[in-house]
C-alpha cells in the first residue's frame, strides 16, 4: 500500500522537514524490518536526506542551488520555472531508508525533507513501507 502525504508550502524555494510524518506512516503499516521509500511525483519539487538539527545547512543548500540554476538563468523552457526542474532533478524525485524495530534507519542528525522549488504550492510526498 502507498500513502499520500499532503504537504503545503509556503515560499518559492524551501526546505520542509517531513521526518516526524514520514516516521507515523512506517508506525501504522507495522513493519518492523524492511524499506521505506518516500517519493515526490512533481518535476520542480525533490525529496532528501540530510542534517536536521541545524537550520544554516538547509540555509546553505538553498544558496548554493541557486547559484548553480539561478532563477534569472538562460533557459529554453519558457516557463520560468526552469531553475526549479534543474534544482529537483539535482536533488532526485525519492530517498530510501531502511526499517529496523519498526523505526527508520537514521543517522544521528538525518531528517527526511521535501524541496520546494517553485512554490508556494500543495505537493504530494508517496510513501511506501516494504516488509524484507
Amino acid at each position: 500500500m502507498i500513502d499520500s502525504l499532503t504537504v503545503q508550502t509556503s515560499r518559492r524555494v524551501e526546505f520542509i522537514d517531513i521526518t516526524d510524518r514520514v516516521r507515523a506512516v512506517v508506525a501504522r503499516t507495522g513493519v518492523q524490518s524492511g524499506e521505506c521509500i518516500v517519493y515526490v511525483p512533481h518535476t520542480t519539487a525533490g525529496v532528501t536526506l540530510n542534517e536536521n538539527a541545524d537550520p544554516t545547512v538547509r540555509e546553505d543548500l538553498i544558496a548554493h542551488l541557486a547559484r548553480l540554476a539561478p532563477v534569472d538563468g538562460v533557459y529554453r523552457h519558457a516557463e520560468g520555472n526552469s531553475d526549479a526542474h534543474l534544482k529537483a532533478g539535482l536533488l532526485g524525485f525519492s530517498v530510501l531508508v531502511l526499517v529496523e524495530g519498526g523505526c527508520l534507519v537514521l543517522g544521528t542528525w538525518q531528517g527526511i525533507y521535501l524541496a520546494e522549488f517553485d512554490g508556494p504550492r500543495s505537493r504530494r510526498v508517496l510513501v511506501k513501507v516494504r516488509p524484507d
